[in-house]
């Protein structure tokens, strides 16, 4: 079929020109002559994204039809959309998109092939289409020849919704439809709403019909073959501990699992950039050069060299390049099924060991908590620690009820004999305010240990409350700051503090308890009788 044909088989009559599957190049020179972005001095492309520069959860929806009506996960992270209203308003979309330029680019996600999608993304702008080139994985020409989509995007940032004929809540909008395997993007320029949108797609699709549980997280495997996967909320520390320059990285986060291994569903990166430097991160420093693109980052005065410190548009700055930008990047990005898991967390309390062993029940539990802890000053009115819980660390791409993704992964740590760790990259001796943030050497060191397996011959105490299992030792970090309890020097306020942040995850574990079976139930903390009372 004409492309031409194809186009008009969408509902889209184009009246402007049309661009189909660009290189890099020319999406870069297209940009640059519609002045939508500058080059920097590393000859990145750096573009402002508009009036959002995040993610609008509370604008994503998902049709309800016979597909989704009783497997969705409603409620505050999954909005219901009717047909009708899809139908009307995708043709109000089309319609648009019908007298704009259009930067076609067809894409794949799943690295794996049993899995993988085949997706035409339409856009309205040339940068928008670098970023679909750079985070997906990019057919071969021959593949080219014959692409057949079986999902499209269409993203149309200058198409505003009116919330009173389209019953949306606001002029921007994501909505995906399972039936018509469509996501319909209007409103907003910010290219992580494609990203996450096909992400979205993968945790519905792969769970539900081919009992592959999707990840949010970053992975990585050694020379030997031994797969580890990093699971953690922002400021945990995710991106750097799993950026291993010994270890190659598979990706750094979406990732399926099946019965035989661990593969990426993207075909490139999409970094924070807020604070990026050469010395603390210089694998994603050294991946912003031409190729890539750059989102709301500002330069030092008069000159293209870029200024991450300056956050005046948003610390949501970000760097969307290809995997292959980084110098260790497995091709194709694929391990083994992984041998240890991480969960990372920044406890501002102070509370949690600095690593510690769990049991698959409490894997569950702790992987349907998803927590970690703002510190104060981090936002307006925070004054103490704040927990913040995240359901499988994703929260708000999970469309399936949560207790899905657990039991899921309770089968596969079976399965697959695998330990899972909970690695407190947060504060030791006392909450934030008191106590210091564990060093990142000792975490690095924890974490090397047990991929050398030096932590399989140590003895382990139990946490009191928590139930988890400490080593007493481990190489390169003091004995000393194994046990939580013991850096403190008020050991009542330190059971106190405990069993504070224990009713928390019990509290916010109310939510799930009654969908929840007995043994991930049993990976809940035990907190004081007194306290509960109370």
């Amino acid at each position: 079929m004409k492309k031409i044909e194809q186009l008009n088989a969408l509902g889209i009559q184009p009246t402007k020109e049309y661009f189909w599957n660009l290189p890099v190049s020319k999406l870069v020179t297209h940009t640059l002559q519609k002045e939508q972005g500058v080059l920097t001095s590393t000859g990145a492309l750096a573009c402002d994204t508009g009036e959002f520069t995040g993610r609008s959860p509370k604008d994503k929806y998902i049709v309800k039809d016979a597909i989704t009506e009783g497997s969705i996960w409603w409620g505050d992270v999954n909005h219901p959309f009717s047909t009708e209203d899809f139908d009307r308003l995708y043709d109000r979309v089309t319609s648009f998109l019908s007298t704009s330029e259009l930067y076609i680019k067809d894409v794949q996600a799943g690295s794996k092939k049993d899995y993988q999608l085949n997706v035409r993304v339409i856009t309205q702008t040339p940068w928008q289409s670098l970023f679909a080139n750079n985070l997906f994985l990019r057919p071969s020409e021959n593949e080219l020849e014959t692409f057949e989509h079986e999902w499209l995007i269409l993203a149309a940032p200058e198409f505003m919704a009116d919330p009173k004929i389209d019953n949306t809540r606001q002029h921007n909008f994501t909505i995906i439809n399972f039936t018509k395997k469509v996501i319909l993007i209007g409103g907003s320029a910010y290219t992580g709403e494609i990203k996450k949108g096909i992400f979205t797609i993968l945790n519905y699709i792969l769970p539900h019909n081919k009992n592959v549980l999707s990840m949010h997280c970053s992975a990585n495997i050694g020379e030997d073959g031994n797969t580890a996967v990093f699971f953690g909320l922002s400021g945990t520390g995710k991106t750097t501990l799993s950026a291993d320059p010994s270890r190659a990285l598979i990706g750094d986060d979406e990732h399926g699992w099946d019965s035989e291994s661990v593969f990426n569903f993207e075909g490139g990166c999409y970094a924070k950039c807020v604070n990026l430097s050469e010395e603390k991160e210089p694998q994603i420093f050294s991946a912003v050069r031409f190729g890539t693109l750059l989102e709301n980052v500002r330069f030092y005065k008069d000159s293209d060299v870029v200024d991450y410190d300056n956050v005046t548009v948003t610390e949501n700055t970000r760097a969307a390049y290809p995997i292959n930008f980084i110098d260790n990047a497995t091709n194709p990005s694929i391990g083994g099924a992984p041998k240890n898991i991480f969960f990372l967390t920044c406890d501002a309390f102070g509370v949690l060991p600095p690593i510690s062993k769990l049991t698959v029940g409490q894997a569950m539990y702790h992987f349907i908590s998803g927590y970690t802890a703002k510190v104060a000053g981090t936002e307006a009115g925070i004054t103490e620690p704040q927990t913040t819980f995240s359901a499988c660390f994703g929260e708000p791409f999970l469309p399936l009820h949560p207790t899905k993704y657990a039991e899921l992964l309770g089968q596969k740590l079976k399965g697959d004999n695998v330990n899972v760790w909970l690695v407190n990259t947060g504060w030791s001796g006392g909450a934030y305010g008191i106590g210091e943030r564990i060093k990142l050497k000792y975490t690095r060191a924890m974490i090397t240990a047990v991929l050398n397996g030096k932590l399989d011959q140590v003895d382990y105490v139990k946490h009191s409350v928590f139930g988890l299992q400490m080593p007493t030792t481990c190489e390169g970090v003091p004995s000393g700051i194994l046990s939580p309890k013991n850096t403190w020097e008020n050991k009542e306020e330190y059971d106190e503090t405990a069993d504070k942040l224990a009713a928390q995850f019990n509290e916010n574990f109310k939510m799930y308890e009654s969908f929840a079976n007995e043994e991930i139930r049993s990976g809940a903390p035990k907190v004081n009788a007194t306290l509960e009372k109370a």
